[in-house]
């Protein structure tokens, strides 16, 4: 389609956090391949990386709308740093909890 505009081009936490669900709802297939298994541990990063520019060169954002693209991927951003937060939560109280469970273990 053409380069995106620099004021779109950064990180994108839906890109990265719901890849798949993110690249069907942008109309744009390369987050796809986040189901092939050992392979998705780095493209979820470049998704993250190039979703943006993946979503506005899908072609449905018309080149002046650029602030309609922006409140959009506003919605998956935030969605997306959520989720990344309560993941990072739930994998440190799972650590917490079995460390916890060790340590009664080894002295029981």
């Amino acid at each position: 389609m053409g380069e995106a505009p620099n004021e779109i081009k950064g990180w994108n936490w839906g890109a990265f956090m719901f890849s798949i669900i993110w690249g069907i709802g942008n109309r744009t297939y390369l987050p796809l391949l986040c189901l092939i298994p050992f392979f998705n541990i780095v493209w979820v990063f470049v998704c993250g990386f190039k979703g943006n520019e993946w979503a506005w060169n899908s072609g449905q954002f018309l080149m002046e709308d650029v602030n309609t693209f922006k409140e959009i991927q506003k919605t998956w951003n935030r969605a997306g740093f959520v989720w990344f937060i309560l993941v990072i939560a739930l994998i440190v109280l799972y650590l917490f909890l079995g460390i916890i469970l060790f340590s009664y273990l080894v002295n029981y």
